[in-house]
């Protein structure tokens, strides 16, 4: 089975002419040269990208989840390879209602008909690994059930096991393979199937993300109904709104298009710069608008995560380049450990400068945050900065988000709307409210330690005495275990002086 699979890519690989991509990566182009004498015959009028994108739509629906990972790693790919990547759909016919209802009855037990009132037999939605099916709990409350695929676990395993033999093939057969890290692309990948695989991770995802926008005017999350949820189920809230991309349908609802632009610039930097926790996967098929002209978000199989260090290395690139401040920027990279202490802050702040001036000639509507995030990692690179997963999560959500916000509004000005709140939020970190949170965060520490203060002051106070004088009784016994080894050590002198003597005299005698 394996075998034939790996002979299907190949044999994929050789029609789109995926090989010519390795080849022409040679700097001899002698392999090329030989490669082309023996497959004459072959002639190929797509570009390189489309070929490969093309290839990876033919090998099934886990190779174009690997080709969407591929597109957000912009920061390894050559940018034709990123765009055309990034064109590809997760188009995946549902599998059979039989299928779905039989891993239900297995999950809970019973048939489906006496777990939900009513259980739509059509799905919804399908993709790699689940479809959707609308139901109704047995008090009427309509739900989303998704399912997951059957037997997708051993597919994945499957055709991850040719990945990552094709990625240690490719780094021994390409030199220049070793610097986009193949291994560490399909390890990455791996991880993320990991967890969508896991409908209970998700299922937290959601709850977590509904927790941070309770009552928010911007933004609807879910409900997860945790009773019928497990590994392979999840059962959530149905959601009622109509999908962002269909603008006609928004206008006719009345949704004001420009506010709606706005509110996705701060729900998305609330995310990540109050929370340090984002939607990760924010194309146009998870986002809804509901009546009331709220974002609905859904599928929270990838969430991104942000350390505290993450957040302010953002925060002060991004407010460095609102005020061309390009030594501020070489030096948060510097401070954060992500490119080599050996770094000269002059050489690396030159280099930032010559991507990033020439975009300040333009009006800043025409300025694209995202790319310009994506230039600053690109000229990282060179300075052989690390990559950091969470921020090309983060790069793919605000490319998403810029994308979004201007088809809903052209003239977004996303960094006029995102600098108030990036002042306001570090000045909530660094300014006169840092200090009041931290008060109020500690408060409760304080409470339990206030009333042993006494007793600790008094400890604090008496230690060192207790120390000294320990220390002294120490000093004490050794001195009398001196003493006492001295008298030792003179008797036997006495004793040896006697022998020496008794000896002397036998001898003259």
């Amino acid at each position: 089975m394996r075998l034939f699979r790996l002979l299907k890519i190949v044999s994929v690989g050789l029609r789109f002419g995926l090989d010519r991509m390795v080849l022409d990566a040679d700097s001899s182009g002698r392999l090329a040269r030989l490669w082309t004498v023996l497959f004459f015959w072959r002639r190929f009028r797509e570009p390189r990208a489309v070929r490969l994108r093309r290839a990876l739509e033919s090998l099934g629906p886990i190779f174009v989840k690997f080709g969407q990972m591929l597109s957000t790693r912009r920061d390894l790919l050559p940018p034709d390879l990123a765009d055309e990547l990034a064109l590809l759909q997760d188009r995946v016919p549902p599998f059979p209602t039989a299928q779905a209802l039989a891993l239900l009855e297995a999950f809970y037990g019973k048939p489906v008909d006496e777990v939900f009132r009513d259980f739509e037999r059509t799905p919804v939605a399908s993709a790699s690994v689940a479809q959707v099916h609308f139901a109704r709990l047995p008090d009427g409350t309509e739900v989303a059930v998704k399912v997951l695929r059957p037997g997708i676990e051993r597919i994945i395993a499957h055709d991850l096991a040719l990945l990552e033999v094709a990625a240690v093939l490719l780094e021994a057969v390409w030199d220049e393979s070793r610097r986009l890290k193949p291994r560490e692309v399909v390890a990455e990948f791996a991880k993320h199937l990991a967890d969508e695989l896991d409908l209970m991770r998700e299922a937290a995802n959601c709850s977590q993300l509904r927790r941070n926008f309770t009552d928010s005017p911007l933004l609807i999350v879910p409900e997860v109904y945790w009773d019928w949820c497990g590994k392979s189920v999840m059962v959530m809230e149905r959601m009622h709104g109509i999908p962002i991309s269909q603008t006609p349908a928004l206008l006719a609802q009345g949704t004001d298009l420009s506010k709606l632009s706005r509110a996705g610039v701060e729900i998305f930097f609330t995310q990540v710069f109050r929370d340090g926790f984002f939607h990760a996967d924010m194309h146009p098929g998870n986002i809804f608008v509901a009546p009331d002209g709220r974002y609905i978000a859904l599928d929270f199989g990838i969430m991104g995560t942000l350390t505290d260090v993450d957040k302010n290395y953002l925060a002060t690139n991004f407010l460095a380049f609102f005020k061309r401040d390009y030594k501020r920027v070489a030096q948060a990279h510097i401070d954060a450990g992500w490119v080599p202490a050996k770094t000269r802050v002059d050489e690396f702040e030159s280099a930032i400068r010559a991507v990033c001036e020439p975009i300040f000639d333009k009006p800043l509507k025409d300025i694209s945050f995202g790319k310009t995030l994506l230039r600053l990692f690109q000229t990282a690179r060179r300075f052989e900065m690390e990559v950091q997963p969470q921020l090309v999560l983060l790069q793919k959500t605000l490319l998403n988000i810029e994308g979004l916000g201007r088809q809903l509004d052209p003239e977004l000005d996303l960094w006029k709307t995102a600098k108030p709140f990036l002042e306001r939020w570090m000045d909530e970190q660094m300014g006169w409210r840092a200090v009041l949170r931290g008060v109020r965060e500690e408060a409760p520490a304080w409470a339990g330690t206030l009333p042993q203060l006494p007793r600790l002051v008094h400890h604090a106070l008496t230690e060192p005495s207790r120390q000294q004088a320990a220390i002294r009784e120490e000093l004490g016994r050794l001195a009398a275990t001196q003493r006492q080894q001295g008298r030792v050590v003179i008797l036997i002198g006495l004793l040896l002086a006697v022998l020496v003597g008794i000896e002397l005299v036998r001898l003259l005698g």
